[in-house]
């Protein structure tokens, strides 16, 4: 595994193992962000999310939480100036949901507030089997305006998601699991090595199919049907011009698994 040196050691880690990057928040007591730590997680992802030769992302927290959510000695601050200083935490979300690659939200510990909202980001959400998640915004006379109120309807429909923000719940795995909140629940003895299992497995996958595929269905959900279906058939064509669509289908012509690149 190779590393990266980050901005601020006490902050961020990158480190790359073989077509797989971890970042790793860590901004002790409980990974919550300021406009310091967003601008350096803006200034990573960046050209992870760009390098074909990285082909699988993972986010995850050090330490008990994955991420806490807002620093809220830096939210107390009610002016519009500050909420347009933390607003980016939007622009992290978004680089992680449109990147043409898998994304995995690997939920070490607690996912709260904006921590949830980042998880939703991702293309797979898995979680240790000790953390919680929730949106707890409500007890501070919040909502989660951080992305979390248009994510999570989208995921859940409205009306669950709905109780789940004005209760404020926090979930432990289970429950999150049964409401399709995240994807898969770990025991916390074997959570590094299925992280890792996954991530390699979504790493060896046609990286640039998966990212098509997450293009058409970001692009045509809120689209007429017929104008959707032409959004489909652009990245079609565009898909059969890969290295890795040629391999696919003559792999399976040659019975033999296939070798994907990326590319």
């Amino acid at each position: 595994m190779t590393p990266i040196p980050p901005t601020n050691a006490s902050r961020l880690h990158v480190s790359i193992s073989g077509a797989v990057a971890t970042v790793r928040i860590d901004r002790p007591p409980a990974n919550a962000f300021d406009p310091a730590l967003i601008a350096e997680l803006l200034d990573a992802l960046g050209p992870l999310t760009t390098d074909p030769d990285i082909r699988c992302i993972v986010v995850r927290g050090v330490g008990r939480f994955f991420v806490a959510g807002a620093d809220i000695a830096v939210m107390r601050e009610l002016t519009e100036e500050t909420q347009r200083a933390m607003r980016p935490w939007v622009e992290v979300q978004r680089l992680l949901e449109t990147a043409p690659k898998p994304v995995l939200a690997a939920i070490n510990g607690h996912a709260l507030g904006g921590g949830a909202e980042l998880s939703l980001a991702c293309d797979m959400r898995v979680m240790t089997s000790s953390a919680t998640i929730g949106f707890p915004e409500v007890g501070l006379g919040l909502f989660p305006g951080a992305g979390g109120s248009q994510r999570l309807p989208r995921l859940l429909g409205a009306h669950r998601a709905k109780l789940l923000m004005i209760n404020g719940d926090r979930l432990a795995g289970e429950e999150a699991l049964r409401i399709g909140l995240v994807d898969e629940v770990v025991p916390d003895a074997e959570f590094d090595s299925r992280i890792d299992g996954i991530a390699r497995s979504l790493a060896a996958k046609p990286t640039r199919t998966i990212g098509l595929l997450k293009h058409v269905i970001e692009e045509g959900r809120e689209l007429p049907i017929d104008q959707a279906l032409d959004v489909e058939f652009a990245a079609v064509l565009e898909l059969i011009t890969t290295a890795d669509t040629a391999e696919g289908l003559q792999a399976f012509l040659d019975k033999r698994a296939p070798v994907f690149t990326g590319r």
